[in-house]
């Protein structure tokens, strides 16, 4: 399978040197191990004085690390004082008591830390609880589109962007030929996801119950939802269900990274609206691979493709209702504001009508952008933005 340098390996090279811990967080199958290779290649290529002490606790040849004094014992050991020492664990939660020998590594000062591990065993929420120290988390994605194109070699956009919808961004799954072999990819990532990620972690009594609320969460990516009625859609096929259990299911799902949540958001009072949220797919292949929808509500997919864009460019993201109309997105970002809207096929002047309105009624002087599958450049409607959305998720990040 070819490989090519993913996006995120100059995200690494940008914060060599901070003193923050830096921890790689990831879906599965999400190539974290071959940016881990290049980053090396990198350090080892460009810095000349470097010393890498590479660990990696998924090979067996380190398992005599497994403990914490074993591990400090090693990587002491390893320390080059006339160079710059960059600690690279792989898996480091394989290791007990990892987080008082990582303390302890960083204090000193000596070490340039990078980490990952594995969301089957550990979330982005116990970062604060388990070091001492700040840290700077690397939330890796599968596949851009721009890095689709780079694997495939495509020169059409439009043609890109097609063949993109069809075999999402889970890269690993492109090394299959045929659509069934893909697919079948698709589920045994999911499966993996949901058995050992979740039912094994958190001990889910109900697994039956949490693989209908995956499935229904799927339906309805774009949608704003509650835990009220995904709880009443569901009571009737499960007694005894309560919100606090299907609550507690939706977050192990957001854990994992099958589903990333979105809240509703009042500008204006700057207060969360609780319990309206939308949760959208990391890769909206597993809608097509374990719901069979392929060919229904595009739009959707559209939306679920924009929000991850936009959480991969390190946005903040909210939903708004302005006058009873919904604003899909407001995208922030340090000072940068954005107002988003999604849509298929806006051919018809009713359809762009309808979809403009809600970011017409917004007197502010932030950008506003409509993002559809127009198949041409950009224009302007009035002060809004039209923009194909294949030619968007091109855009360069700013």
């Amino acid at each position: 399978m070819a490989l090519i340098q993913r996006d995120y390996l100059q995200k690494m090279i940008n914060v060599i040197g901070t003193s923050d811990i830096k921890v790689i967080t990831w879906v599965r199958r999400s190539w974290k191990s071959e940016l881990l290779i290049a980053f090396k290649k990198y350090v080892d290529d460009a810095i000349k004085d470097s010393n890498i002490i590479d660990i990696n606790f998924s090979d067996y040849q380190y398992k005599s690390l497994r403990n914490a004094d074993e591990l400090y014992k090693f990587v002491e050991s390893k320390y080059n004082s006339l160079k710059q020492n960059f600690l690279l664990i792989d898996e480091v939660q394989m290791c007990d008591g990892f987080e008082d020998v990582i303390n302890s590594f960083h204090s000193s000062k000596k070490y340039d830390i990078y980490l990952t591990w594995s969301n089957a065993f550990l979330s982005s929420s116990d970062l604060a609880t388990l070091f001492t120290w700040r840290t700077f988390e690397i939330s890796i994605f599968p596949f851009s589109f721009k890095e689709f194109q780079k694997y495939y070699k495509y020169d059409d956009v439009d043609l890109a962007f097609w063949e993109f919808i069809d075999k999402g961004w889970m890269a690993w799954s492109y090394q299959y030929e045929t659509a069934n072999e893909k697919n079948d990819y698709i589920k045994w990532i999911y499966e993996t996801l949901i058995r050992r990620d979740i039912i094994d972690k958190y001990h889910i009594k109900y697994w039956e119950l949490l693989d209908n609320i995956t499935k229904y969460l799927m339906d309805n990516i774009s949608n704003i939802t509650t835990v009220r009625k995904i709880t009443n859609e569901l009571k009737s096929k499960w007694t005894p269900i309560n919100h606090k259990t299907i609550s507690a299911y939706i977050q192990y799902l957001c854990n994992a990274f099958i589903f990333y949540k979105v809240k509703r958001y009042d500008i204006h009072g700057k207060k969360y609206l609780s319990m309206q949220d939308k949760y959208y797919l990391v890769d909206h292949k597993f809608r097509y691979a374990i719901n069979w929808n392929k060919n229904r509500d595009i739009w959707r997919v559209y939306e679920n493709i924009v929000a991850m864009e936009l959480l991969r460019r390190w946005y903040e993201i909210y939903v708004w209702v302005l006058y009873n109309k919904e604003i899909d997105f407001v995208a922030m970002k340090r000072d940068e504001v954005l107002y988003i809207q999604v849509s298929d096929n806006i051919d018809e002047d009713k359809t762009l009508k309808r979809e403009v309105t809600p970011l017409l009624q917004i007197r502010d002087a932030y950008p506003k952008i409509l993002i559809a599958r127009t198949r041409h450049e950009t224009y302007q409607y009035e002060w809004i933005q039209i923009i194909d959305i294949a030619r968007w998720l091109n855009q360069p990040e700013i």
